[in-house]
C-alpha cells in the first residue's frame, strides 16, 4: 500500500489550485500556485511547468519540494512533503502527457517540463474552524457565503478562527 489514500488522491483530483515550496539556491523559500497537480500512483504526484522556470530551476539544485492541497470550502487538504524529479525518459513523458492531456490546453506547446513528486511524508490540513465544533457543512455554508459576498462586492466579515 502507498502513501497516498483515497481520501488524499481524492483532493488532488478535485482541487484546481495547490501550492508548491521549493528552496532557491540562497535558502529562502519559493512558494508558487500550481493548476497541473495530479495523481501518478499511490507513491507519487505529478505537475507540469508551465510558468514556473524558478520552481523548476530550484528542484535541480535541490530537489526537496512541500505541496500543499486545500479544499476552500471545507478548509481541509492535505500537505505532501518529498522529492521531485524532472522527467526524460520517453515512456514517462508519455504517461505524463496522458495524464494532463485532459487538465491543460495544448499542453504539447506549453509544458517546459514534467516533475514527479516522490511523497515521502503526507499530513493532514485542517482549519481550527473544526476546534470550535464547526462541523463540515457548517464551514462549507461559512465559506459559501463569504465568497459569495465577495463576489457581490460586498466586503465580508473574516474570522481569525476560519
Amino acid at each position: 500500500m502507498g502513501i497516498l489514500t483515497e481520501p488524499m488522491k481524492r483532493v488532488v483530483t478535485e482541487q484546481r489550485l495547490a501550492y508548491v515550496a521549493t528552496v532557491r539556491p540562497d535558502g529562502r523559500p519559493n512558494l508558487s500556485p500550481r493548476g497541473t497537480l495530479v495523481v501518478w500512483d499511490d507513491d507519487h504526484l505529478l505537475y507540469a511547468d508551465l510558468r514556473s522556470p524558478r520552481t523548476t530551476s530550484n528542484l535541480a539544485a535541490n530537489p526537496a519540494i512541500e505541496v500543499n492541497v486545500v479544499d476552500p470550502f471545507l478548509r481541509k487538504g492535505w500537505r505532501f512533503a518529498g522529492r521531485a524529479e524532472r522527467l526524460s525518459a520517453a515512456p514517462d513523458l508519455a504517461r505524463a502527457k496522458e495524464l494532463l492531456s485532459g487538465e491543460v490546453t495544448d499542453l504539447e506547446r506549453r509544458a517546459r517540463a514534467f516533475l514527479r513528486i516522490a511523497v515521502e511524508h503526507a499530513a493532514p490540513l485542517v482549519s481550527p474552524g473544526y476546534d470550535l465544533g464547526r462541523t463540515e457543512e457548517e464551514t462549507v455554508e461559512v465559506w459559501l457565503r463569504y465568497y459569495t459576498e465577495l463576489k457581490q462586492g460586498r466586503q465580508p466579515k473574516r474570522s481569525a478562527t476560519d
